[in-house]
């Protein structure tokens, strides 16, 4: 495409009426899906489309509009959110308070000047340092989890002076070139080797992580940071089992390496605690965040950690610096996050409606059980595994036709997962609940289970 300012004025100056219309003409809402699918195809990505038919073979859910657990197509079909953009939705979609939070500060200032104090900053900082267990005190904030996974491994390299990093198989923490080391899919780091220095031991293995540990010390290789998610969640949603966190605390003491979670989908209340590593009694070093932390409204992660990890970020603030995270913007979102979460006890009520769900779910296994195999997780942040790829993909469409929007993880294809906003009800739990069962049963019935 050749440069066109003249369209590109056009194009735009049509864009934003549309923007600021409530509602969509029949003739506008076909233009625009129309264009959207034609755009992404050839501006964005083609290959996404068809990652993305299980839920739409023929290209036309196009989201425009949402709100609480639930949003609508362009043609304004209502769809039940229980995917939750994979973990962000903690507060809802666009919860009233998050929502004015980031109204008021647009309305004052949009973005600080990068070189004189934001205010809201620090009040994040401080509020990190209040909600997170352990000692973490300080706090780097990024406009994503991946950047908030490379902001501890940076802290960690600075704190240890070391360049190893120990992951977990089915590890996911990002795709930027640092943070893909410690994600453990082939298909993900092979272009793009050599990564950093990583290793991969089996998730729950206390032995094969202690082993690793102790040979890399034995050999002058040692290890800078063990770096976990308390819950895997592109791994399948699989909970570190009792004494795994702990026991990886204990290496890291021994040996002088950093301890990193990765609470990027399973942080900020969704796993029935503000943060799930809280229900082994476990503190990181470091810890990051991402997702949830902005509510679903704005973007924004952090790198939270102790004082040990800030020692040598301190003496030079310059090794590590952002243009955008941290502005006031996004500050705005996840302070009025933490507030609602508090406020309405929404981890609480992630563990109870968890727990409500997963019965559910043990129920339709005991009907369907050549097709459905097993429900885990904690709170809000549940899988399902079924017999095959072919049985869970067709599950995912088969509820899409019945206005569920599910997906499953990129590591484990035979695997859903359920992540609705921490507000969702229980009404509408029951109705996924029974379109689960429709699924299932016309799943059971096209594969002759």
């Amino acid at each position: 495409m050749r440069q066109d300012l003249e369209e590109a004025r056009r194009t735009s100056a049509r864009v934003l009426e549309l923007i600021a219309k409530k509602t969509l003409g029949e003739p506008e809402r076909r233009r625009v899906t129309r264009e959207a699918i034609g755009y992404w195809k050839e501006h964005v990505n083609a290959g996404f489309l068809k990652y993305r038919k299980s839920v739409s073979t023929d290209y036309t859910a196009v989201e425009w509009s949402d709100g609480g657990a639930s949003f609508k197509d362009i043609n304004g079909k209502e769809f039940l959110d229980m995917l939750g953009g994979f973990g962000i939705y903690v507060t809802g979609h666009r919860h009233p308070k998050v929502l004015k939070a980031v109204t008021d500060q647009l309305s004052r200032q949009a973005i600080h000047s990068q070189e004189l104090i934001d205010p809201l900053r620090t009040y994040l900082a401080r509020l990190l340092a209040a909600i997170t267990p352990g000692d973490l005190q300080f706090a780097f904030l990024t406009n994503s989890g991946t950047e908030s996974v490379e902001g501890c491994l940076k802290m960690a390299m600075l704190t240890t002076g070391r360049r190893r990093f120990i992951g977990a198989i089915g590890g996911f923490h990002g795709k930027s070139l640092g943070s893909l080391g410690g994600t453990s899919k082939a298909v993900f780091r092979e272009p793009f080797l050599p990564l950093l220095n990583w290793s991969h031991v089996p998730f729950g293995d206390k032995d094969a992580l202690k082993t690793l540990m102790e040979s890399a010390d034995f050999s002058g290789d040692r290890v800078a940071a063990v770096v976990l998610e308390p819950i895997q969640g592109e791994g399948g949603i699989n909970v570190a089992p009792p004494g795994y966190l702990a026991a990886a605390r204990e290496l890291c003491d021994k040996y002088g390496a950093m301890l990193v979670f990765d609470e990027i989908q399973s942080g900020m209340g969704r796993s029935g605690k503000m943060f799930a590593c809280e229900h082994d009694g476990v503190a990181p070093d470091l810890m990051a965040l991402g997702k949830g932390l902005g509510g679903g409204v704005m973007p924004i992660g952090a790198c939270v950690g102790t004082k040990k990890t800030w020692e040598r970020y301190i003496d030079n603030p310059f090794l590590h610096t952002t243009t955008f995270g941290g502005n006031p913007v996004c500050c705005a979102a996840a302070i009025a996050t933490i507030n609602v979460l508090l406020e309405e006890g929404l981890p609480k009520q992630a563990g109870e409606k968890g727990a409500y769900l997963l019965k559910g779910l043990r129920r339709a296994i005991k009907r369907w059980p050549k097709a459905m195999l097993v429900a885990r997780g904690r709170g809000l942040m549940l899988g399902m595994e079924f017999v095959s790829h072919e049985v869970g993909y067709a599950v995912a469409k088969e509820l899409f036709g019945r206005q569920i929007l599910i997906s499953g993880t990129y590591i484990n294809a035979r695997t859903l997962r359920l992540e609705p906003a921490l507000t969702i009800s229980y009404p509408e739990l029951d109705r996924f609940l029974a379109a689960l069962d429709g699924a299932l049963k016309a799943v059971s019935k096209k594969f002759r289970l």
